[in-house]
């Protein structure tokens, strides 16, 4: 282990440079001549040396820092065109490869896509300028690369001169799918829009929604951030951090943008899921930094690092947390992997690459496998010459595999044979052994028409030049001892969702969700998002939904408003309950009560009747105007009383219609029964001329009932043709739903008991004045009261009705028809009772006579002295009136004597006895 803490320092200063260019040649890293020559660019070192001296010159400077998963993809095309020499695919025709080195740098790689662009067997190597390249013969076909979508997008613009066919397995930026800009540039791989997407749906369905970017400041990395940035805003994930790092380590502010990434990483503790667009040398410094500050999140890796073996084998890797990641779908390389195991026996003349690596594994020999692999990517070129020859040369088989990227060498392979299946069907008709045959842009034309078979399926570019594919979602994940990349889950980028070969893989999934990353604690249901002052929309409180409001799932941004008028919500709900239907029903106590009262007075109608009829021939009986008024006052009751059934139980049309149409016309039918008696009781009894002659004209019984009871029966019918009563859902009470009858006219209504009061009136002012009747048979009296009682009643149900609501509404009006109906019966009706049952001996016609006799009596000599009164002041005669009772002659007869002028003296008791007795009959007769 110091050994290793020893090497690092040397490490860093060393840098591992690439053999100096000197001439055009030197310039390419590894060919093989052909009949067509296909160019490759691959970024072998992973930075350019920029020179110190000043003033900087325009010279292309050397490479440093090995990269052996570019180095393998190299490989990988070398390998697909000599499997393709060596198969009947094209028919005789060779392909030969120039390989250059980009070294990350848009500089280089600009200077390698000049050289594609020299005339063909041209010594000077020079680009001829001309306004139409159509017959123009350059130097390669086609070009595959290069490693990263910066480059690719300056060299595609430069190859778009000349249409030369560009296939990248690498380069995903989403804008290389402009194919204005990009016109000849094709892929192997998805752009970034499906990988972004993935990210998002894998961030999106493990419950996160706070989390951090890190990417490199270059196009590749701010395309791809602004890519995720829509595809995060879409799934409801907030950036809560983006850090930019330097794109090329030479950069002076590198290791400070690092240092201050992880600060933020360290800051940030509620986020703990970090997306990382970056090269891989770059997270390579990334993670180094982070394990030293114990850093420990989840990891979200881009395709281009998701599978480097060189990350993964970091010493502490495990410290870091969870790494998942995204890797190109990939096919069979097998037949690569026995390349690999037979590139020893390869020459490596026009292999530079090669020849490096090989002095590389010399170098490194004695090292373990990380810090063999760290000795490679760090190893000076002084070194290399100061043991080139000093040791045997040294062969690792296992290092190669065991740093092969799938996805990449694949895809790398595939866009080979993409160009190569283009080139035949160029060469069907026409001798492509000589390279002026065709031009590139003839070839471009095929390459968009070509269909490769990859393992059975058909694959083909789409109209943006891209090959759509599925990315398999990597774990890195510890098997005894050694962090292992494996494939978790299939994610299929035109559906959208993830696949799973089996549960255990499935569980792994799952098992992300574990970690929280989110700005705010998840709101429950019955919750709602409130947006704080943050400017995220993930940073938020959880307020509980409003009442009549509810929501059912997690993190709702707004509560469902229940329908009001048949469902309602507390406070914090997760769904909305049916309200409560109320009315007053027969099982409710109040209702049983009412009816218990309703029933007692159908049973109290019943007994008089009873009553009446067993004592018919009684002077009571008759006093109260016969059987037949008295059956129809009792029936009148009989239907008021019956009349409150109608007012309970579940409100229907016809209950609505009927309740206030019986009551109505019953009340009016029997107050105008009473009227009649009340104007017939004060016409027996009454000794005003003038009162009598009114009362005889008014007094018509059977038309003034009809009349009365008539107009009531008009009105009620008006009622329900034009405005009838109709059952009404009455929502004034949050949580329930009362059933009631709205009356449909409240004018109607008023009309209706303004009618009945009307004649209750009436009613009462005659028998206010018959309230002097004999005291036994004063039925006058009682009436009075009834009507008192009724409109006592009434007067205080209209404030109490226009008040109350809910399911007892109804029993108000209930109590008051009650009361109005048992004061009028029991005044009506029940003295006479007591007197039928109890007083018997003055229920006789001779009593009544007497008590009649009594009354008449006194009634005619007050009436006499009324008009003597009268007489004297009419006539302004002097009136001597002599009173006087004799003590000794008249006294003894108790006589008494009035003397009024110009009439004969009135002597005896009150009035003579026979005329008493006639007066008498004359008011029974009547009554």
């Amino acid at each position: 282990m110091a050994f290793v803490i020893f090497l690092v320092p040397c490490f860093v200063v060393g840098t591992d440079m690439a053999f100096s260019c000197q001439n055009a040649d030197d310039f390419v890293g590894a060919s093989s001549p052909g009949d067509i020559i296909i160019g490759g660019l691959f970024a072998v070192h992973s930075e350019m040396l920029h020179p110190d001296e000043e003033p900087i010159k325009p010279v292309i400077q050397n490479c440093a820092g090995f990269e052996i998963q570019v180095f393998l993809q190299t490989l990988a095309m070398i390998h697909a065109i000599e499997t393709i020499n060596n198969s009947t695919l094209l028919s005789g025709v060779t392909l030969g490869y120039e390989i250059y080195d980009t070294c990350a740098e848009v500089t280089k790689a600009m200077a390698s896509a000049l050289r594609f662009l020299s005339k063909f067997n041209s010594s000077e190597n020079a680009v001829e300028f001309k306004c139409n390249y159509s017959d123009y013969i350059p130097r390669v076909k086609a070009v595959t690369g290069a490693s990263y979508s910066e480059v690719s997008m300056a060299v595609s613009r430069l190859l778009a001169l000349q249409l030369i066919p560009q296939v990248s397995p690498a380069s995903s930026a989403e804008i290389l799918s402009d194919k204005i800009r990009f016109p000849s540039f094709f892929r192997t791989i998805p752009s970034d829009f499906h990988q972004t997407r993935a990210m998002t749906h894998l961030i999106h369905e493990s419950g996160w929604n706070w989390i951090g970017v890190i990417a490199t400041d270059d196009d590749n990395g701010r395309f791809a951030l602004e890519s995720f940035g829509v595809q995060a805003m879409v799934n409801n994930v907030c950036i809560a951090f983006k850090e930019m790092l330097p794109a090329y380590l030479s950069d002076s502010t590198f290791h400070t943008k690092v240092d201050q990434a992880i600060e933020k990483i360290v800051k940030e503790t509620g986020v703990n899921v970090i997306v990382v667009f970056m090269r891989q040398f770059h997270v390579l410094k990334l993670f180094k930094k982070a394990i030293e500050r114990n850093v420990n999140k989840i990891w979200i890796a881009s395709d281009n690092w998701s599978a480097a073996v060189k990350i993964s084998t970091i010493p502490n890797i495990r410290q870091l947390g969870t790494v998942v990641g995204f890797g190109f779908k990939s096919g069979d390389i097998s037949s690569f992997q026995e390349f690999l195991r037979n590139l020893h026996e390869k020459p490596t003349e026009n292999n530079k690459f090669l020849r490096e690596y090989i002095m590389l594994l010399s170098v490194c020999a004695h090292l373990e496998y990380h810090d063999f692999q760290t000795c490679i990517a760090n190893q000076s070129q002084d070194d290399l010459l100061e043991n080139d020859g000093s040791k045997p040369q040294f062969w690792r088989d296992d290092f190669l595999n065991a740093n092969v990227e799938p996805g990449f060498i694949h895809r790398t392979m595939l866009a080979v044979y993409a160009i190569a299946h283009a080139i035949k069907r160029q060469c069907k008709d026409r001798d492509c052994k000589d390279p002026s045959a065709f031009t590139p842009w003839e070839l471009l034309e095929n390459l968009k028409k070509v269909t490769i078979i990859d393992a059975d399926k058909e694959v083909k570019f789409d109209s943006n030049g891209d090959m759509s594919t599925s990315y398999d979602v990597l774990l890195w994940k510890e098997i005894d001892g050694h962090m292992e990349i494996t494939t978790m889950a299939e994610y299929n980028a035109e559906k959208g969702g993830f696949i799973f070969e089996d549960e255990e893989k499935k569980k792994d999934f799952l098992a992300l969700k574990k970690v929280q990353s989110t700005c705010s604690q998840h709101c429950r249901p019955g919750q709602v998002k409130k947006v704080t002052e943050s400017p995220h929309t993930c940073c938020y409180e959880c307020v509980y939904c409003p009442e009549n409001h509810y929501s059912n799932q997690t993190d709702m941004d707004y509560c469902h408003r229940c329908n009001n008028k048949t469902y309602w919500a507390p406070t914090n709900s997760t769904t909305c309950y049916r309200k409560t239907i109320y009315f007053l029903a027969w099982t409710d106590w109040f209702a049983i009560f009412l009816l218990f009262l309703s029933a007692f007075g159908i049973v109290l109608v019943l007994s008089i009747c009873v009553i009446f009829t067993k004592n018919l021939d009684t002077p009571v009986v008759k006093a109260s105007g016969g059987l037949t008024v008295c059956y129809i006052i009792l029936f009148s009751h009989f239907l008021i009383f019956l009349s409150t059934v109608f007012f309970i139980d579940v409100p229907t049309e016809f209950k609505c219609k009927t309740r206030q149409a019986l009551f109505g016309i019953s009340f009016t039918l029997c107050i105008s029964c009473i009227l009649i008696k009340s104007l017939k009781i004060l016409l027996a009894f009454s000794f005003d001329p003038k009162l009598q002659t009114f009362l005889k004209c008014m007094y018509k019984p059977i038309p003034t009932v009809v009349t009365c009871t008539g107009i009531q029966v008009i009105i009620c019918t008006s009622w329900l043709i034009f405005r009838t009563p109709f059952v009404s859902q009455n929502f004034s009470i949050p949580r329930a739903i009362i059933l009631e009858c709205n009356e449909g006219s409240i004018i109607a209504f008023g009309i209706m008991l303004g009618y009945i009061s009307a004649l209750a009136f009436i009613c009462f002012i005659f028998a206010f004045k018959g309230r002097k009747l004999p005291e036994n048979y004063n039925e006058a009296k009682f009436i009075t009261f009834g009507m008192l009682i009724y409109f006592i009643a009434w007067i205080v149900f209209i404030p109490v009705y226009a008040t109350t609501f809910g399911k007892y509404l109804p029993a108000v009006e209930i109590i008051v028809v009650l009361i109005s109906n048992y004061g009028i019966l029991c005044c009506t009706f029940l003295p006479k009772c007591y007197i039928i049952i109890y007083k018997q001996e003055t229920n006789t016609k001779s009593a009544f006579l007497k008590m009649v006799y009594t009354y008449s009596s006194k009634s005619a000599g007050s009436v006499a002295v009324s008009r003597i009164s009268l007489d004297s002041k009419s006539s302004s005669l002097q009136a001597t009136i002599t009173d006087s009772c004799k003590t000794e002659n008249d006294s003894v007869n108790g006589n008494c004597h009035f003397q009024v002028p110009g009439q004969p003296l009135i002597k005896g008791k009150d009035l003579p006895e026979n005329a008493a007795r006639t007066m008498a009959r004359k008011r029974v007769s009547s009554i």
